[in-house]
C-alpha cells in the first residue's frame, strides 16, 4: 500500500510505474501465461523491446494504448503467432516455443482481428472446428465433441443459428459465433484481439457482456480494445502500452488518471466516477463545445 504522497495531485505517472512493478512481481509466479524479456519486431524494426508481463489468472485483462504501440503484437506473441527474437513466452510453466501446436490449442484460444470464415460454412461447422486440436487418428469425432459444441453454442446464445451460413449473420452474431468456436477448444484461457471492431456500440456491449459472462464461468480473458471507457468498465486488470513498452498495469481504479492519459495517448481528459458503475469514466476534452469551470 502506498502513502498518499506517492500520488501527484495532477494524476502524474509516478505511482503508475510503481504499480506496474508491483503487479509484475506479485503475479509472475501465479500467472499461467507470461512474457519474459521478449523482443519482437517486423522487417528489422523493433516493436517490443525486452518486455516483461504476467497475465493474472481468473480475471479480464485488457491491453490499451495508442495506435502502433504494440498491443496486437504483444497479443500475437503471447499466442505464438509471432516468435520473439529474444526472451520467451511461458504457458503453464513451459516455454511456448517448445510446445506442439495441438497442445497449445488445447490450453489457449485466440480470436484474431476480423476473422473470415469460408463462404457458405454454417455456424455449427465453424464451431466444430474448435474441436480439431482434440482429434487424431486414434480419436475421431465423438458424442463428447458434439456435446462440447452444443454447450459452446448455448453459452454464446447462438444455438438457434447453428444451421445458418456464417456470412449471412450480423457483425455481433458473427463475433458470438467466433467466440463460440474458441470455447469449443475446451480452453479456459481466451485471447481476443479487438473483439468489438466494426461493431456499433449496442453490439459491442453485447459482446463484452458475453466476455464477462465467460469470465464469471471461470475463464481467464486477455483482450485488446480501443474504446477506453469500455476497457475500464469490463476489465479487472489494465495493461497500458506506449512505444512497445508497458507504461502501467493494474486495476482501472488504480491506473486511470488524467496524467496517465496525457502521457500514454496525448489525450487531455477528466477522470470522474462512472455514474452507473464502480470504475473510472474518461471524459475527453477537445478544443470546442467545452465548458470548464
Amino acid at each position: 500500500m502506498k502513502d498518499e504522497s506517492d500520488y501527484p495531485e495532477n494524476g502524474g505517472p509516478v505511482a503508475v510505474h510503481q504499480t506496474t512493478t508491483e503487479v509484475e512481481s506479485e503475479g509472475r509466479d501465479a500467472a499461467r501465461l507470461a512474457a519474459r524479456g521478449i523482443t519482437v519486431g517486423y522487417g528489422g524494426r523493433t516493436v517490443i523491446d525486452e518486455l516483461d508481463v504476467a497475465i493474472p489468472p481468473g480475471v479480464i485483462t485488457t491491453i490499451i494504448g495508442p495506435n502502433g504501440c504494440g498491443k496486437s503484437t504483444l497479443l500475437r506473441t503471447l499466442t505464438r503467432l509471432l516468435k520473439p527474437v529474444k526472451g520467451a513466452v511461458v504457458l503453464d510453466g513451459e516455454d511456448i516455443a517448445g510446445l506442439r501446436t495441438r497442445d497449445v490449442a488445447k490450453k489457449l484460444g485466440l480470436l484474431p482481428q476480423a476473422p473470415v470464415a469460408p463462404e457458405g460454412l454454417t455456424v455449427a461447422d465453424l464451431v466444430a472446428r474448435g474441436r480439431h486440436p482434440h482429434q487424431s487418428w486414434l480419436r475421431q469425432w465423438s458424442s463428447d465433441d458434439a456435446d462440447v459444441v452444443a454447450s459452446a453454442l448455448a453459452m454464446t446464445g447462438v444455438s438457434e443459428l447453428a444451421d445458418r451460413p456464417v456470412d449471412s449473420l450480423s457483425g455481433g452474431q458473427r463475433q458470438r459465433v467466433w467466440i463460440s468456436m474458441t470455447l469449443a477448444q475446451g480452453t479456459d484461457l481466451l485471447l481476443l484481439d479487438e473483439p468489438t471492431t466494426y461493431l456499433d456500440l449496442a453490439h459491442a456491449i453485447d459482446v463484452l457482456d458475453l466476455v464477462d459472462d465467460l469470465h464469471e464461468s471461470g475463464c481467464t480473458v486477455v483482450m485488446v480494445l480501443h474504446d477506453l471507457n469500455l476497457a475500464t468498465r469490463y476489465s479487472d486488470n489494465l495493461i497500458v502500452m506506449r512505444e512497445g513498452a508497458i507504461l502501467a498495469q493494474g486495476h482501472p481504479r488504480d491506473v486511470i488518471t488524467a496524467g496517465l492519459l496525457e502521457e500514454a495517448f496525448g489525450l487531455r481528459a477528466m477522470v470522474i466516477d462512472d455514474p452507473v458503475g464502480d470504475r473510472p469514466l474518461i471524459v475527453p476534452i477537445g478544443r470546442t463545445h467545452v465548458s470548464l469551470n
